[in-house]
């Protein structure tokens, strides 16, 4: 049977094709786009254009996780994020996610009309769960350890593959146990955060090795700093290194991938599906 991931009114099928989700950061600190969409309108034309590129789904940020970044409250994040959620729900038709550690914000943003809780803290905040639950919401839980602001200081792993495979095994029970069905959840093994550029390539390298946790696999490269320190660029110019990175995960067997350039990576894992079908 095909792999799905059950959403509150629809069902994404997993298998058909990779799935792509455009990020929209409405933050003035993002690593790679903060500031570009924390207007509202400029925020709602950038999900619109992103729908048209081919993005299959949306994921709304108001806190930056990047490496040192520094925590906003609760109601900062609901201000930001739930006059987008409104607006391109509406206009755009397709999932919404809410990239969130908290409940709070969680809860308001599915008010709104998301369908999905994006957590990089995989259910860390003790209400997370029962909100999701409550809502019917899907669920990424994705692998970090420690916090954004410290999170890239020596993280030490015996064996990265295992470590972050465990810790999310770990994570989809504790959901299952408070309730969550199992075929609303999806798992990132976090790509950067808590990782060297070492830790990201091996975890990329054994992208297989996560396929057994039986959900729809979820990864993030987009821009971040472990292209940059392979290709020796800034992060205005990681384009290709994405693109690489995201062909060579769902070649793997991953099957949604985050992206900034939407209409890029369309392109490219729609080859890279076409020649694993073939």
């Amino acid at each position: 049977m095909a792999l799905a991931w059950s959403l509150p009114g629809r069902t994404l099928d997993c298998q058909e094709r990779t799935l792509v989700m455009g990020v929209l950061n409405v933050t003035p600190d993002s690593f790679s786009d903060g500031g570009r969409f924390f207007d509202l309108d400029v925020a709602v034309k950038g999900a619109v254009r992103m729908a048209e590129d081919g993005a299959d789904i949306l994921d709304v940020g108001g806190e930056s996780t990047r490496p040192g970044s520094d925590p906003v409250s609760a109601d900062e994040e609901v201000e930001r994020v739930v006059p987008v959620i409104e607006r391109i729900a509406g206009e755009t038709g397709l999932p919404v996610s809410i990239d969130t550690r908290k409940a709070q914000v969680a809860e308001a943003a599915l008010d709104a009309g998301a369908t999905i809780v994006n957590d990089v803290a995989a259910g860390r905040d003790p209400q997370m769960f029962e909100v999701v639950r409550e809502a019917g919401a899907g669920m990424v839980l994705m692998h970090m350890k420690g916090e954004p602001k410290t999170m890239q200081e020596a993280p030490v792993y015996d064996d990265v593959v295992r470590e972050v495979h465990d810790f999310l095994a770990e994570r989809i029970e504790a959901a299952v146990a408070a309730g969550i069905d199992r075929s609303r959840l999806a798992v990132d093994p976090g790509l950067g955060f808590a990782k060297t550029t070492a830790h990201s390539l091996t975890v990329m390298k054994e992208t297989a090795a996560f396929l057994n946790l039986g959900l729809p696999l979820l990864v993030g490269p987009s821009r971040k700093s472990f292209i940059g320190e392979v290709l020796g660029t800034e992060v205005g110019e990681r384009l290709e290194g994405t693109l690489g990175a995201v062909c060579f995960m769902v070649a793997r067997g991953a099957h949604i991938v985050r992206v900034h350039d939407v209409r890029e990576t369309v392109r490219a894992v729609r080859v890279v599906d076409a020649i694993l079908r073939a």
